[in-house]
């Protein structure tokens, strides 16, 4: 289906407090995420709608016309409303609408226009209706004016207005302008600059999002392989965070963009993410150097502060690697492997070693002391036969060495 071009509107939408669902729901989650797709999908649908792009519980629409989305908009928070849910929890979905003239890019949008109303989005409530003063000016609705806002990553501030409506709720908390910016620091000096290359525009910009509530600075976003290497070349980073499968192929050619990455602009630390386990290209990620490389699942970025140590780690010239992979890899046998030398204990302290963490961090981990988590480190080296000067990345290399034969 050709997408609407000229101006447009997008409507966001993500469920609030979907962490907490997913605890007091277990495994009546997944129903219930699929009931709240297909309820969003049929209103859209019956509103001329056309999906952008679904991840988790988010998704993103477009509109051709203003007015049919904001009463998309409406219907959709009836329907959820009336919807009988599995568990019987009420299930509170807090949207955005945004209006503008983006450039079109292959299947979808690029510009601010797209995470303009993924902030107007996040900082509403469950329930909540938000809308631009474009999309406002363009629908001819009955708003509520919200007052003008500045939303982090975007230097034009934002007027936004609450939608009114027959049915919808009117009294809700402050917006959520300033939720969850806790700076921390990634540098003595400056911040540290990073591309975000993913072809999923929700995960794209959740990405950004997080990584610039934490102290990031987000310099590009890149939906293909090619647009990444642009990217690079122009900004020149310091880390680049790749999803391993890129259009057009869905492939490798994230991976490909990678190593190319690590080969010709050394200075750029590389960040691969994975939807699945694939411990084989990681290990080509790594055969040539440990240094500012990382490997990890998506599933990884829902631990924020996990993630954004990783990140950070590998900017700086360290290592993560996803635990689930270090534990294929470290797993693997074959004759005369050194690993078979290593007690229960040094195992699981090689295996956090290859995750990037610190013999604090593992002492953490383990519960035991630092003191105790250096004596097994030295084992390990020793038993691994990484002689005393081999200090470039020996924590990483001490489970590489054994990999490579």
């Amino acid at each position: 289906m050709a997408l609407p071009t000229g101006t447009v509107t997008f409507l966001f939408t993500d469920i609030q407090g979907s962490t907490e669902l997913v605890g007091q729901l277990g495994d009546a989650y997944p129903g219930l995420l699929e009931d709240h797709r297909r309820v969003l999908r049929q209103v859209v649908g019956d509103g001329d709608g056309t999906e952008l792009d679904c991840r988790g519980d988010e998704f993103l629409f477009v509109f051709a016309d203003a007015g049919h989305a904001v009463e998309t908009a409406v219907r959709a928070q009836h329907a959820l409303a009336a919807h009988d849910w599995p568990g019987g929890a009420p299930v509170l979905v807090r949207m955005g609408l945004h209006s503008g003239e983006p450039a079109i890019r292959g299947a979808s949008y690029v510009g601010l226009d797209v995470h303009r109303v993924a902030r107007i989005a996040s900082a509403g409530h469950g329930g909540q209706v938000l809308l631009s003063e474009r999309t406002r000016e363009l629908a001819g609705v009955d708003a509520r004016d919200l007052g003008e806002h500045t939303f982090k990553g975007l230097q034009a501030p934002e007027r936004v207005y609450q939608l009114v409506g027959e049915g919808l709720a009117q009294d809700f908390p402050a917006l959520r302008v300033d939720v969850g910016r806790t700076e921390v620091p990634v540098s003595n000096d400056t911040k540290m600059r990073v591309v975000v290359a993913e072809d999923s525009v929700l995960l794209r910009e959740g990405i950004a999002r997080l990584l610039e509530d934490a102290g990031f600075e987000v310099v590009g976003q890149a939906g293909t392989a090619d647009d990444l290497m642009l990217k690079i070349r122009s900004y020149k980073p310091e880390v680049a965070i790749v999803d391993i499968r890129m259009p057009p192929t869905q492939t490798d050619e994230g991976l490909r963009a990678a190593k190319e990455i690590r080969e010709n602009y050394p200075e750029t630390s590389v960040l691969v993410l994975s939807q699945y386990l694939e411990p084989a290209y990681a290990l080509e990620l790594l055969s040539e150097s440990a240094e500012g490389v990382g490997y990890l699942l998506k599933d990884r970025i829902a631990d924020i502060p996990e993630f954004v140590a990783a990140v950070k780690r590998v900017g700086e010239g360290g290592s993560a690697l996803d635990p689930s992979v270090v534990t294929q890899l470290v797993g693997r046998r074959r004759q005369d492997d050194p690993i078979d030398q290593l007690t229960p204990r040094e195992r699981e302290v090689l295996e956090l070693m290859a995750e990037g963490l610190s013999n604090i961090a593992i002492a953490e981990r383990l519960v035991v002391t630092e003191r105790a988590v250096e004596k097994h480190v030295t084992s390990i080296f020793g038993k691994l036969r990484l002689s005393a000067d081999s200090e470039h990345h020996r924590r990483v290399l001490a489970v590489l060495a054994f990999l490579r034969a």
